[in-house]
């Protein structure tokens, strides 16, 4: 990863303070709930995770989650029935990570054969993950901080079996791209915003032999969570954790340009399940 790109991500990271909040706050364990404000930390929080997961076929459980953060859809992927391989290019993300892991408490609906989570830190340009290792690879604002779509897509179908799933939920460039304000979550400017057009990202996938089923954009529904989570982020309250844990101050300044971004249509946020 750039330097400046980690830096963009390491900047405001309150690792050990993060879990020494948990640990204070919830001595138990916290649930999935409890945490999704600091590891669901793209548009539509755990609902979104919740639909993305629903894409996935329960009878080919073997996932990749690339560009898994601080895991919270690996999470709840696992309670689900899922084993899951998160990888990240950032190696503290990853720590992290697997420490939260190790202090959630599964939720009661979780499968009765709750899945398995494994950490691996690398670039999606180069996975080193074997052949056809994987029933699914999902993709949940991540590829908006990668360069080389094209090659990460071909690394997709390497890794995947023949008829496996390649599910997404992404920002994509809107009809009014040249408004696009910054910063944003994913990037500080844009050196390291690589937001596709969804022409573009579906020429892309079909290149790479992918056959795409279900593509749905739900901008409008992701503008309306956004309007409420800028609400509660404004409320006189201190959350026992929030974004700004990862982001640091500057996480309100990126929360209003994202709320502005979609009501001004220059990102769009799409949903996309395809199968090689």
């Amino acid at each position: 990863m750039p330097s400046s790109l980690a830096h963009h991500y390491h900047h405001g990271l309150r690792d050990q303070d993060i879990l020494n909040q948990l640990r204070a706050h919830y001595p138990d364990g916290p649930t999935l709930h409890q945490l999704a404000p600091l590891d669901q930390l793209h548009i539509g929080g755990i609902a979104a995770s919740a639909r993305l997961l629903g894409l996935l076929d329960q009878s080919a459980p073997q996932v990749l989650d690339i560009g898994a953060g601080l895991g919270g859809l690996m999470r709840q992927g696992a309670a689900l029935g899922f084993h899951i391989t998160g990888l990240d290019i950032t190696h503290r993300f990853n720590v992290l990570n697997q420490a939260i892991s190790q202090r959630v408490t599964n939720p009661p609906s979780a499968s009765s054969s709750t899945g398995t989570l494994r950490w691996v830190t690398g670039d999606a340009c180069a996975l080193p993950l074997g052949d056809a290792r994987f029933d699914a690879v999902l993709f949940q604002h991540s590829l908006m901080n990668m360069p080389d779509p094209s090659r990460v897509l071909a690394e997709c179908r390497r890794v995947l079996r023949p008829g496996g799933q390649l599910v997404m939920h992404e920002v994509v460039s809107g009809p009014h791209s040249e408004t696009l304000r910054f910063p944003v979550p994913w990037a500080e400017g844009p050196a390291h915003s690589h937001l596709l057009s969804l022409t573009a990202l579906t020429q892309l996938l079909q290149t790479a032999g992918f056959d795409i089923q279900h593509c749905e954009d739900w901008s409008h529904t992701a503008l309306e969570w956004r309007q409420r989570q800028r609400q509660k982020e404004q409320a006189p309250r201190t959350p026992v954790v929030s974004p700004q844990w990862v982001f640091g101050e500057r996480f309100m300044e990126m929360g209003k340009n994202v709320l502005d971004n979609l009501a001004n249509r220059a990102i769009n946020v799409v949903e996309i399940s395809a199968r090689c």
